[in-house]
């Protein structure tokens, strides 16, 4: 049920695409303390303008039933904007993140909601 997806400016390789999916989905698992069978993380590629400026920045989306709060946004935050200078180059002070808890009953799964 957590969900991060991410808008980066900057192509990657598919391989580095994976291997950021991947790493995305076990910190968003570990800081939220939701099992990783419930976690959802798409990369997206898009022409971005921060500051004023085009380019080399990303917009990161987390939501969640529980699991989060100021102290978990905050280590996801270091976490995920850490990964992302290294995986991509993109510095954290070029990374917006935006976490929204979701109430169970407007989440839906499976044909059914978690509420």
């Amino acid at each position: 049920m957590p969900s991060l997806n991410m808008i980066i400016s900057n192509n990657i390789t598919v391989e580095k695409c994976k291997k950021l999916v991947s790493d995305i989905s076990i910190i968003v698992s570990k800081c939220t303390g939701k099992p990783e069978k419930y976690v959802l993380v798409s990369v997206q590629g898009a022409e971005l303008s921060m500051s004023g400026e085009k380019g080399n920045s990303a917009f990161v989306d987390i939501r969640s039933i529980g699991g989060l709060n100021a102290s978990v946004n905050r280590r996801i935050s270091q976490e995920v904007c850490a990964l992302i200078e290294k995986s991509v180059g993109i510095p954290a002070e070029r990374v917006y993140l935006n976490f929204t808890d979701i109430p169970a009953g407007n989440w839906g799964w499976n044909g059914s909601t978690f509420g």
